[in-house]
């Protein structure tokens, strides 16, 4: 469990995470709150049925119709980079009491790199089978340049800013975690590797097959 700094006088917050079993970007959200040890309530949302037909509570609060959503207190967050950084503020943790310029800097690295070339690449080929989708190749050669960056990176620190996980690592590793695209082949990046076995080696980690399923029916 990584550990937070919250004051002793914070108000309690109640957090409620719609996510979906097949969403890395959501599983950024859920493994910052298992990792600080938030208690809160997780609940999934089909992302595979029209938006109109998913569940009108999730609709209420998801202006984008896209998921993560995080329900506070005080209101909605969406789009999970801005949940983490939300959650390194207010909780004092996640790299934000250290280095905030460096998280937000590898945040937007992410959103436009790994997190595109990953996620979209996997969506293609494990979610609807398109494996001739005309944008694949470029995705691949994206994603190999993206590996190459972390592996580089990497090779000198234990996670991305310095000895401690933060926001900048969930961020850039949650779809790879998943180990679940075939066709990434992590040998010929060995800093990248043992980086994401020192996520499972974290106190409070959870895989995303078992994080993401939830305790609410399956949601497909």
């Amino acid at each position: 469990m990584i550990a937070s700094t919250i004051s002793p006088g914070a108000p309690h917050k109640r957090y409620l995470l719609w996510g979906n079993r097949y969403s890395g970007h959501a599983y950024k959200v859920r493994l910052a709150l298992l990792l600080l040890g938030i208690e809160h309530e997780y609940r999934t949302v089909d992302v595979l049925q029209p938006r109109e037909e998913r569940d009108p509570a999730w609709q209420r609060v998801s202006p984008f119709g896209e998921v993560p959503v995080l329900e506070t207190d005080s209101g909605a967050l969406v789009r999970s980079n801005a949940i983490l950084l939300h959650l390194g503020r207010v909780h004092h943790a996640l790299g934000w009491e250290r280095n905030p310029d460096g998280v937000a800097q590898w945040l937007s690295w992410e959103a436009n790199r790994i997190g595109l070339s990953l996620a979209n690449l996997r969506f293609l080929t494990l979610l609807t089978s398109n494996t001739r989708h005309e944008a694949i190749p470029w995705l691949r050669e994206r994603l190999a340049s993206d590996l190459a960056t972390l592996d580089r990176h990497l090779s000198a620190r234990s996670f991305l800013l310095d000895e401690q996980v933060s926001a900048a690592d969930l961020a850039c590793a949650a779809y790879l975690l998943y180990c679940d695209l075939p066709e990434v082949d992590l040998t010929s990046y060995p800093a990248v590797s043992a980086w994401l076995d020192r996520f499972a080696a974290l106190p409070g980690w959870i895989d995303p097959g078992t994080a993401m399923r939830g305790d609410n029916p399956p949601d497909l």
